[in-house]
């Protein structure tokens, strides 16, 4: 069998060696424009065509329909800064640098808009930056409208291109509007829009218009809200950090329901400015020539586990949605369940661009789960975190996950090992790591892990760096 590295190598070569789906070989005139739209803490389910049970995301669900959802999309790292450099870099966090919040992104790295303005793309950057205190402008684009840090939803302070700006407005209002006014600027080449939001991070503030938006919803709790914690590690039952967990934060129940209408309302005002993004692309004729991504940085428990915020293996800290439209690849409707990580953004529009893919990268363009030519996907993939200085209950931890099993392993002295069969066991309450039944499952899946770590270069240096 093939390992990794050796497949992505002959995979990649192979695909070089190919005109793009189908198609021949992009051309300037021709060459797709791409925008990329993420948000902050927005769960894989949240929205309505990921059959949430309340909330409408009309044009979330119009990129599902004109294009593909993935199912089964994730992070190999839950984090903030850490997602956001995966993103950029096609590559892990230990291999990138940024394995927690509070470390810089190393402008010298090789990113896909960078590649793509190198290619004589116009790009710009409008949005959460989110590394560290770094606030740009940062090497790659030609537009840079972004803040420090979380920023604020009401009346931001904002760095547009070096100069301080103190706006007025909604922040999701005013990034969109920002978004729109570049995209219909006159230019002679094709674009790359990222437009990374603040919403739905907390504390959550909707837009005014919002704020109402289901007061008669009845919040119900998720089915692994009382989880009893039997077999779980130690940091596991001791709880998360101050805050984290709705044992010790959320413990009235109109607190706890006033908490997630809160988080869907944020997402709202994303939704009309995905409808404004489509407006304007149908306006300057290129909607169908466009490429748009949407996607979030991590996912986050809304009551599972009894849980808050994310930085765990956990189903619902991994998981995010991932859409993806451009008609000229992907007939409308497709439904995808193959597993999709955030490292596959990069070369997925790069090949789609017509950019060569750097060896460095580690993730799979999508362009290979489309057309005639549909490769061998992956059934195994290598889940990262790495104990954060302010966050020290949340162990460093490395885990692997197939389309059945995972496996989660800690650095901590002393603490024990989980193993989920996610087939029989969706909701992770029943750790099988003892369980005599499953030992050739835990030798299967222990060496998993060791390859994968192996492959990706991961160091035990990384984990000294987190602490």
């Amino acid at each position: 069998m093939l390992s990794r590295r050796d497949f992505l190598k002959s995979a990649g070569a192979a695909a070089a060696s190919l005109p793009l789906f189908g198609l021949m070989p992009a051309q300037a005139e021709t060459r797709p424009n791409f925008i990329f739209i993420f948000t902050d803490d927005q769960r894989y389910d949240a929205m309505s065509c990921a059959g949430h049970p309340f909330m409408f995301t009309p044009n979330m669900d119009r990129i599902a329909k004109e294009g593909v959802r993935f199912t089964n999309a994730f992070v190999t790292i839950s984090l903030c800064a850490p997602s956001r450099g995966c993103f950029l870099t096609g590559k892990h966090a230990h291999a990138h640098g940024v394995i927690n919040n509070r470390l810089t992104f190393d402008e010298s790295q090789t990113t896909f808009p960078r590649l793509l303005q190198q290619a004589g793309y116009d790009t710009a950057f409008i949005g959460k930056w989110h590394m560290d205190g770094q606030e740009g402008p940062m090497p790659g684009f030609n537009r840079w409208v972004s803040f420090k840090g979380q920023g604020a939803y009401i009346d931001p302070q904002m760095n547009v291109d070096g100069e301080q700006v103190k706006a007025r407005g909604y922040m999701t209002d005013i990034l969109t509007k920002h978004a729109v006014e570049w995209l219909k600027k006159p230019r002679n080449a094709p674009f790359c829009l990222y437009l990374p939001h603040k919403a739905c991070h907390g504390p959550m503030i909707p837009a005014v218009r919002h704020s109402r938006l289901y007061s008669d919803v009845k919040i119900g709790r998720p089915s692994n809200f009382d989880d009893d914690y039997e077999g779980r590690p130690t940091w596991f039952k001791l709880g998360m950090e101050k805050g984290h967990d709705f044992r010790g934060a959320l413990v009235d129940p109109k607190e706890f329901d006033e908490y997630v209408k809160n988080y869907c309302r944020s997402l709202i005002a994303v939704d009309d400015s995905v409808g404004r993004i489509f407006d304007a692309l149908e306006e300057i004729g290129q909607l169908d020539n466009t490429v748009i991504i949407y996607s979030s940085d991590n996912g986050f428990f809304l009551g599972e586990h009894h849980r808050i915020d994310k930085r765990t293996a956990n189903e619902e800290s991994i998981r995010i949605p991932m859409l993806m439209r451009y008609p000229k690849l992907i007939r409308p409707g497709t439904v995808k369940d193959d597993m999709v990580l955030n490292i596959d953004v990069a070369p997925t529009v790069l090949q789609l661009a017509g950019v060569k893919i750097p060896e460095a990268v580690e993730g799979r363009s999508w362009c290979d789960l489309f057309g005639k030519g549909k490769r061998p996907w992956r059934d195994e993939w290598l889940y990262e975190y790495f104990e954060d200085p302010g966050f020290r209950r949340t162990p460093t931890m490395r885990a692997v996950r197939t389309d059945r099993w995972k496996y989660i392993e800690y650095s901590r002295e002393g603490e024990i090992s989980e193993l989920y069969d996610l087939k029989g066991d969706p909701l992770e309450l029943h750790n099988l790591i003892d369980d005599p039944k499953h030992v050739s499952v835990l030798s299967n899946m222990k060496a998993r892990l060791a390859r994968l770590l192996k492959e990706t270069n991961y160091g035990r240096e990384n984990e000294t760096q987190g602490q």
